[in-house]
């Protein structure tokens, strides 16, 4: 009835919702800054948009209100390095805890999530040069596997190029040996008849090198040999 009833409006789309920065305290008494951000809506049927008329004066901010409270629960129970690797399972565990606690408002809350984790500027400072020092002793063992791998395949290489001139050297007495095989065979088999002239050739040779007088034959160059300036006893 006009004027006689009133009409309200509930707004039934999701409704982004901001979580100021706050204190919190951890497990281990390191106080750190933790702002989100949530999002929630009145439910669509009509039970639950009277709740959220007559059960609570201000939805929005209670839920808010209540944000901060459970987030200083959570982080509460972690210590400062366990909040800092959890951030999806407490946003996971905010959204549980809410979507219940909201329920006798006739509210569902959809989603929560951790923007920031502050810790103090001390703390970042150490975080700060405890990780330098991480990077540094890692480049440092990069470093020195790499001079390691380094000498190892110098150390290799010196290795093949040693075996290699070893082979190279068996090689070559190899060929040598079986050249002088070669040789001694054919020697056997070809010069075994021609020795005693090889002899004689051989003193020929040696005779001619000291200057010496020799005694020429109708067969030729004769063996007997008469040294320096002696005179020749017979001719022939």
């Amino acid at each position: 009835m006009p004027f006689a009833e009133l009409t309200r409006v509930r707004d039934i789309r999701e409704h982004t919702l901001n979580i100021s920065p706050q204190p919190v305290i951890t497990k281990d008494n390191v106080e750190i800054r933790v702002d989100g951000i949530m999002w929630a809506r009145p439910r669509t049927d009509v039970e639950n948009i009277k709740r959220s008329f007559y059960s609570i004066d201000d939805w929005k901010n209670a839920c808010v209100e209540l944000t901060k409270t459970n987030i200083r629960n959570e982080f509460g129970e972690l210590t400062l390095d366990e909040s800092l690797i959890a951030r999806v399972r407490i946003s996971a565990n905010l959204r549980k805890v809410l979507d219940r606690l909201t329920d006798d408002w006739g509210l569902k809350v959809s989603k929560v999530e951790i923007q920031a984790i502050d810790p103090p500027m001390d703390i970042k400072h150490a975080m700060h040069k405890q990780k330098t020092a991480e990077q540094e002793r890692r480049a440092m063992k990069l470093h020195a596997l790499g001079k390691f791998e380094a000498a190892e395949q110098e150390k290799l290489a010196t290795i093949q190029k040693a075996e290699g001139e070893r082979e190279g050297q068996i090689r070559v007495a190899q060929g040598r040996a079986q050249a002088i095989k070669l040789v001694n065979e054919a020697a056997e088999k070809y010069f075994v008849g021609n020795a005693k002239d090889l002899k004689k050739l051989e003193v020929t040779e040696n005779s001619l090198k000291g200057n010496s007088k020799i005694v020429l034959t109708e067969n030729g160059i004769s063996p007997q040999i008469i040294l320096g300036s002696i005179p020749v006893s017979s001719r022939q």
